[in-house]
């Protein structure tokens, strides 16, 4: 029989967190700059292993930044046509938490405001 992976089970599969600031963010900031930001403006430990995203005032331009065992990756994607669709933060300046299979649609260049999730059943387990 055939298995498809569900999105629960491709969320559930990554261990870190993934955090998007919603304000725009001067692309030319590096490392540092970044890593400040996140902890300072967003209140999270830049070294936990977790991904922070950043998206440039155009929309057009997104660097996300990780701690890796021993030293900041920066990773930096420019579109040539088009903009990421982010969706709202519930406050200004404030930060999203993105699930894993959200990041691959937002990269893709699905669009993250219209998307919706309907209600599914689930099953009960007696313990």
């Amino acid at each position: 029989m055939l298995k498809l992976p569900s999105l629960g089970e491709i969320d559930s599969g990554i261990s870190v967190r993934i955090y998007l600031c919603t304000a725009s963010t001067d692309m030319r900031k590096g490392f540092d700059s970044l890593a400040s930001l996140v902890r300072e403006g967003l209140g999270y430990d830049p070294l936990s292993g977790h991904l922070f995203l950043f998206v440039g005032r155009h929309k057009d331009r997104l660097k996300l930044l990780y701690w890796d065992k021993d030293g900041f990756a920066l990773w930096y994607k420019r579109l040539e046509e088009g903009t990421f669709r982010l969706p709202a933060a519930k406050k200004v300046g404030a930060s999203v938490e993105l699930k894993a299979s959200e990041l691959a649609m937002l990269l893709a260049g699905i669009d993250l405001t219209s998307i919706k999730r309907r209600k599914r059943f689930a099953r009960s387990v007696k313990k």
